[in-house]
């Protein structure tokens, strides 16, 4: 059984960071602090000069990260290091072009070597996903699928052939915190819950308990970004004791 396929039945909270914001050492700190405050999986972000699927926030981070040299091997070292402390699933969230540029096979391989659970690429549409699933599979990585609320008639589909857990996007446009969520998350949730039997969770724009408790009453799980990158924006290398404050009062809302 994958780490991610362990999660089935839970109601999970999942946190984000941009890997290298502030530093990859910092980077191996919060997530062995947010595994620890109770975080159920964790997706760091691959840093690249064009985010598009990302906000003002996350796209800032990946600059802070890309200025002080984080690369993608640089990643999978931090990763590797990581493995040695805690089991707790792992996703990287990137894009085509570092993919592309380091190698699809090489890519994946390392993934596996150093215990990368799943990938999302978020610029690469469900129909163009066999970019990279011959690879991912032969490396036992799941392509993480996502599903917008444009999705329409190709939810079931999507869902019906998903792995590893769907990512159900709650709002159009970019990463970032939202207020008022006026999607009808609950219906497009129902609809993929129909067509699969792997955790679906929902993210984009969520950023406080009571979201988390919201969603995860009818999805499995909540995904939070950019919340958690504004902390370490705003606290550097000490964003710790806040981290862990914070992914423990997240986590809390899934207790229902």
């Amino acid at each position: 059984m994958s780490r991610i396929a362990s999660l089935k039945g839970k109601k999970c909270f999942v946190s984000f960071l941009t890997g290298g914001d502030p530093n990859l050492d910092k980077t191996y700190d919060y997530i062995l602090d947010m595994a620890e405050a109770g975080a159920d999986l964790i997706e760091i972000g691959v840093p690249f000069s064009d985010p598009i699927a990302e906000g003002t926030v996350i796209q800032e981070a990946n600059i802070r990260a890309l200025s002080v040299g984080t690369t993608t091997d640089g990643i999978f070292d931090c990763v590797e290091k990581v493995r040695k402390k805690t089991d707790v699933p792992l996703v990287l969230l990137t894009y085509a072009n570092p993919v592309y540029t380091y190698g699809k096979d090489r890519f994946f391989g390392k993934c596996e070597e150093v215990g990368i659970d799943g990938v999302i690429v978020p610029d690469v549409p469900f129909e163009e996903k066999a970019e990279f699933s011959e690879e991912a599979k032969a490396h036992n990585i799941d392509i993480i699928s996502m599903i917008a609320p444009t999705s329409d008639e190709r939810i079931t589909k999507i869902a019906s052939e998903a792995q590893g857990f769907l990512y159900i996007v709650s709002s159009m446009g970019v990463t970032g915190v939202r207020e008022k969520i006026t999607t009808d998350v609950k219906s497009i949730v129902e609809k993929a819950k129909a067509a699969t039997d792997i955790p679906v969770f929902v993210g984009f724009g969520i950023s406080t308990p009571e979201q988390v408790k919201e969603y995860t009453s009818y999805a499995d799980g909540a995904i939070v970004g950019s919340a958690i990158v504004k902390i370490i924006a705003k606290n550097g290398e000490n964003a710790s004791e806040e981290l862990k404050k914070y992914v423990s009062e997240m986590k809390a809302g899934t207790e229902h």
